[in-house]
């Protein structure tokens, strides 16, 4: 039992022309791309996205939506030649994505990496906003999940599961602990509803604009359990899991939580030890719920009968994720599941003493006391656009403008990771995944890299007749350890296909053209 998984985060940032509210955010957003792009020395014909592996109609519960019947927001497998979309040396994708630009970071194996390089796409689009400021009007781009106005963008989390984990147990185990997971990583909103017409404050950002209970959207009549059947990856082995629920965060501990909590939740389901039913009643209406109560005291009403909060829910998969990790290893969980389940144990005792103590760990609750602070200051109301201006305020992505930025560097709230292993990130994709391979190739044969994605490389070598692609289906292969001497002994990109090859036809356990 261990929180160590193929890992990944995707955030979409808002973005907003100063002083040009009629502007175009699409075509902004592609400047957003190319600027940063360009500040690399990257060229995006040279390394697009490879869309053939790509299937985002296909569900998990057996069956394909038909392309006549999905909304155009779920088309992801259609290259758009008019919008950006580069692959960073990093590992990462950079792209437009609905109007917004995305940062989809490299796969990683544990969630403190997960935080580091969610962290690397903040400085990249820091970049960016400070090249576009150099021609006016610019652009400010905000790490958060709703405009006020009753639109959503998304912090999509991905996890890499057993296939042959029923998905019919995903979905049961897994709805009551997203119901209230929001009390640990939620990032707060000013406003109650999607218009966040109603004055006050609530606890996540994304909670009121979920629909339904499972589904295949993303962008309307969102689900809590999102069924896309898109592993990118050996699909008989392997289910990723595509989490649309969470919000941006800016607090490190809240980030590792977030991943770390589900990813031990989603341990104990491929183990099939969670034997009793957890389920809440009406989870849509209830998700909404936990998300406005501020006290923490509301009682959530299960199937079976019982009430509970939902810190005391929260408690129920703790107890159980804390007890089976110790068992299975024995007593010595490895490092990054003792530091997961040291911040939840902390997150839900500080939480339970008083909600405002967590004010240096949890991003909702960082944010309310900024707020309060306005609050008793000027006499403000909930009502008071003021208030809506501050909350934007706190994900602007320019360090000396974004509060979140500035309480982390005067010390107001708990940092994890270390600022240079944030930078390093920006350019180099992590050494564990086939991430790795992916950077490398854009950092060593840019010219000959013509697309890349997550499970592939596509060269385009001189002499060679046709355009040369590398799958990597298995997430952990492609690492610097196993073929780092490879790919740094190759003077060019034609050796390196040759040298993998020649590995791969004497090593009889793996194709030859997989790396």
């Amino acid at each position: 039992m261990t929180v160590r998984r193929v890992m990944g985060i995707e955030t979409e940032y808002g973005i907003v022309i100063p002083g040009d509210p009629g502007a175009n955010p699409m075509v902004a957003s592609g400047d957003v791309v190319t600027a940063y792009a360009a500040s690399r020395g990257i060229r995006p014909a040279r390394a697009s996205w490879d869309y053939a592996d790509e299937a985002p109609l296909r569900d998990a519960r057996g069956f394909d939506m038909g392309r006549g019947m999905a909304h155009p927001s779920q088309l992801t497998d259609v290259e758009d030649p008019t919008l950006a979309n580069v692959v960073l040396t990093n590992g990462a994708r950079l792209y437009v994505d609905h109007a917004h630009p995305e940062y989809s970071s490299p796969e990683v194996t544990n969630p403190r990496d997960a935080v580091v390089w969610d962290r690397a796409g903040e400085l990249v689009m820091r970049e960016a906003v400070a090249r576009l400021a150099t021609v006016p009007p610019g652009v400010n781009l905000y790490k958060n999940n709703a405009d006020g106005k009753g639109v959503s963008y998304g912090t999509h989390e991905n996890y890499l599961m057993a296939r042959s984990t029923p998905f019919a147990n995903i979905v049961k185990h897994l709805t009551p602990f997203f119901v209230v997971r929001q009390v640990m990583c939620g990032s707060g909103r000013v406003g109650i509803g999607v218009d966040s017409r109603t004055p006050g404050y609530q606890i996540a950002q994304r909670s009121d604009f979920f629909e339904v209970e499972v589904g295949l959207e993303t962008t309307l009549k969102r689900p809590i359990i999102n069924t896309r059947d898109e592993p990118h990856a050996v699909a008989d082995r392997y289910r990723r899991l595509h989490v649309i629920l969470g919000d941006a965060n800016h607090c490190d501990v809240a980030n590792l939580l977030k991943m770390g909590s589900t990813s031990l939740v989603l341990g104990m389901i491929e183990a099939d030890v969670l034997k009793d039913d957890l389920s809440v009643r009406r989870p849509v209406a209830t998700l909404h719920d936990v998300s406005h109560d501020l006290t923490l005291q509301a009682k959530l009403e299960l199937v079976d009968g019982r009430r509970m909060t939902a810190l005391e829910l929260l408690t129920e998969y703790f107890d159980r994720a804390h007890a089976w990790a110790h068992a299975v290893a024995d007593g010595a969980p490895d490092a990054d599941t003792v530091e997961v389940l040291h911040w939840w144990g902390t997150v839900l005792d500080t939480l339970t003493r008083d909600p405002m103590d967590a004010r240096r760990l949890v991003d909702w609750v960082a944010k309310l006391a900024v707020l309060e602070g306005y609050r008793e200051r000027d006499s403000l109301g909930w009502g008071d656009p003021r208030l809506k201006a501050v909350d934007l305020q706190w994900s602007d992505v320019r360090a000396d403008r974004g509060l979140a930025h500035r309480l982390a560097a005067t010390g107001r709230v708990e940092v994890l990771v270390d600022e240079a292993d944030v930078r390093h990130a920006v350019d180099h994709a992590p050494t564990d995944t086939r991430a790795w391979f992916r950077g490398e190739c854009l950092r060593r044969f840019a010219d000959d890299v013509v697309a890349a994605s997550w499970d592939s490389v596509i060269f385009d070598v001189a002499g060679q007749r046709t355009l040369q692609r590398v799958p990597m289906l298995e997430p952990l292969k492609g690492t610097e350890a196993g073929i780092g001497d490879l790919v740094r002994g190759a003077p060019d990109a034609a050796s390196l296909l040759r040298a993998l090859a020649a590995a791969g036809s004497e090593d009889p356990r793996r194709d030859a053209s997989e790396v």
